[in-house]
C-alpha cells in the first residue's frame, strides 16, 4: 500500500509490541465494519486508559494523516502498520491529537509518536478504541502468532509476532 521502503529484515521474524496502555480488544470487536471486518487488513485495538502512543516496533513513519488522527510507519521487517486514533476522530480536525514524529523519521520501539487528550477524545469522538491495522497483510507475506491476553503496556507488552512466509 505505501510501497517499498526497506529491504525485508534478514532475520525473517519481529516482534509487535503495544503501541498504547489499556485493554487489549480483537479487531473483530471494534464498532467500526471498517476495522472490524478487516478489510483494511489484518490488527487489533487497544482501548487507551493514558494519552500515550509509542512506536510498536523499529521502523520509518510513511503517513500522518494532515488531520492527525491515523499515521502509519513500516517496519524493519516490511509490515505496513496504521495506527488508528480513535473512531470518527477525523472531524476533529486535529483537535486533541499532538503528534510527536515527522514523515519520514525514523522510530524505535517504545518511542513516544504521538500525545492525544484522552478525556477530549472520549468526549468528543465516537470511540477512543484505538486500532491498529497491517495494512500490507493482505499480501500473505506474513504469518502471525498472536499473544493471548487482556492487558497492555505501551512499548513493553508483545501483542505478536511476525515472520515472513
Amino acid at each position: 500500500m505505501f510501497g517499498k521502503l526497506f529491504s525485508r529484515n534478514s532475520n525473517k521474524v519481529e516482534a509487535i509490541f503495544a503501541y498504547a496502555s489499556g485493554e487489549l480488544l480483537k479487531i473483530e470487536d471494534v464498532p467500526d465494519p471498517v476495522f472490524s471486518e478487516k478489510s483494511m487488513g489484518e490488527g487489533i485495538a487497544i482501548l487507551p486508559t493514558d494519552g500515550r502512543i509509542v512506536a510498536p516496533a523499529d521502523g520509518e513513519i510513511i503517513l500522518i494523516s494532515p488531520t492527525k488522527h491515523a499515521l502509519a510507519l513500516k517496519t524493519t521487517l516490511g509490515q505496513e502498520i496504521l495506527i488508528h486514533i480513535g473512531l470518527e476522530t477525523v472531524a476533529l480536525n486535529g483537535q486533541g491529537i499532538e503528534v510527536l514524529i515527522g514523515l519520514g523519521d525514523k522510530v524505535v520501539r517504545g518511542q513516544n509518536i504521538v500525545n492525544i487528550d484522552l478525556k477530549f477524545i472520549e468526549k468528543n469522538a465516537s470511540s477512543t478504541v484505538i486500532p491498529m491495522v497491517i495494512t500490507n497483510s493482505e499480501e500473505d507475506i506474513f504469518n502471525f502468532e498472536w499473544e493471548n491476553i487482556k492487558e497492555v503496556k505501551a512499548g513493553e507488552t508483545k501483542l505478536f509476532k511476525a515472520s515472513l512466509k
